[in-house]
């Protein structure tokens, strides 16, 4: 069976709208806020608890973040990653429609992935994997291998695609067959 293996960030959805909330709701400037947010976002993908993230990103800040604190913090981020994009959701119906065996493949951590698995859209996948779950993240070699041992299927069975090259190359050095997400337009030709 051939797989088709979706990012979800920057893919399924536009970019985060949040950044801007969750600094104001942290009482600090956006730039040393965004710094903040991404410096610790890799931990976060390979399974910290929201506590543990938001917790080192107030750190990283001055601010002090108890549980309830970082429980808002993530309901505004999960909801700033939740815009799809209309133009993919009309390919993921497509390809369901044709009988093409889909899996979604995210670094994200588990509360995120939780909230994922409840999107309508989440019906065309057969699969859906979330780094936060699995403890370890992409481009890691050792993800795109238990991706393939999930889905039954050999490495070349897999097309990937992801907005970032690092996670492609990642992909490309486990056998998958793996391309740079460029909208739309570019996944058809590649799926044609």
């Amino acid at each position: 069976m051939h797989w088709v293996v979706f990012d979800y960030g920057e893919v399924i959805v536009q970019r985060t709208t949040a950044l801007p909330d969750l600094a104001n709701r942290l009482g600090v400037p956006l730039g040393g806020f965004e710094q903040a947010y991404w410096a610790h976002r890799d931990d976060y993908d390979r399974g910290t608890t929201d506590l543990e993230y938001w917790q080192a990103v107030g750190d990283q800040l001055g601010v002090a973040v108890d549980a309830r604190f970082a429980e808002e913090l993530a309901e505004i981020d999960v909801e700033g990653w939740g815009r799809t994009d209309p133009a993919v959701i009309e390919l993921l119906e497509a390809l369901d429609e044709a009988g093409a065996a889909l899996a979604l493949l995210s670094n994200a951590s588990s509360s995120f992935g939780r909230w994922v698995e409840k999107q309508p859209w989440t019906r065309h996948f057969r699969h859906l994997l979330f780094s936060g779950d699995l403890g370890m993240a992409k481009p890691d070699r050792q993800i795109f291998e238990l991706l393939v041992e999930r889905l039954g299927a050999e490495p070349g069975d897999c097309l990937f695609f992801d907005d970032r090259q690092s996670n492609v190359d990642g992909a490309r050095v486990a056998g998958l067959r793996a391309h740079r997400w460029l909208g739309v337009a570019t996944a058809h030709e590649v799926l044609d």
